[in-house]
C-alpha cells in the first residue's frame, strides 16, 4: 500500500477532491430544482388557473364554432346560388330550344340577340382571314 500511496498519491488525492465537488455541485442542484408535489400556496393558485385555462379554451372553441358555422352557412347560400343560376340557364336553354334555336349554341349570344333584335341572316358576314396551312406545299 505504501509504495501505491508513494507512487499515486497525489492523482489519488486529486480524485477525491474532484467527487466532493462533484457531489456538493449535484446535491444544491436537487435542492434547487422545484419538487413536484405543490406547496399549500400553489395549491390554492393552481385550480384557479386551471379553471382560468378551461374557460379560455371553452371560449376559443366557441368562437371557432362560430365561424365555422357561418362559413359554412355562406357556402350553403353560394350553392343554392348557383343551382339556382343553372336552373335558370337550363329553363332558357328549353325555350329557345321549343323556338326552335339551338340548345348548344351559347346562352349569351341567344339572349343578346333578343335583347338587340337584330337578326344574324341579315348582317353581312365576315370574311375568314388567311390561314397558313398546316403543312407546307411540298
Amino acid at each position: 500500500v505504501g509504495s501505491l500511496l508513494s507512487s499515486y498519491g497525489w492523482y489519488i488525492l486529486l480524485a477525491a477532491v474532484a467527487i466532493y465537488l462533484l457531489v456538493q455541485k449535484i446535491s444544491q442542484s436537487l435542492a434547487a430544482r422545484p419538487s413536484s408535489q405543490p406547496g399549500a400556496a400553489d395549491a390554492a393558485v393552481e385550480p384557479d388557473m386551471v379553471v382560468r385555462r378551461q374557460e379560455a379554451l371553452a371560449a376559443a372553441r366557441l368562437r371557432m364554432q362560430e365561424e365555422l358555422n357561418a362559413q359554412a352557412e355562406r357556402y350553403k347560400e353560394k350553392q343554392r346560388q348557383l343551382e339556382e343560376e343553372k336552373r335558370r340557364q337550363k329553363i332558357a336553354m328549353w325555350e329557345s330550344m321549343q323556338e326552335g334555336k339551338s340548345y348548344k349554341g351559347n346562352l349569351k349570344l341567344n339572349q343578346q340577340e333578343v335583347e338587340s333584335g337584330a337578326s344574324t341572316s341579315s348582317a353581312v358576314p365576315k370574311s375568314k382571314p388567311n390561314k397558313k396551312p398546316l403543312r407546307g406545299g411540298g
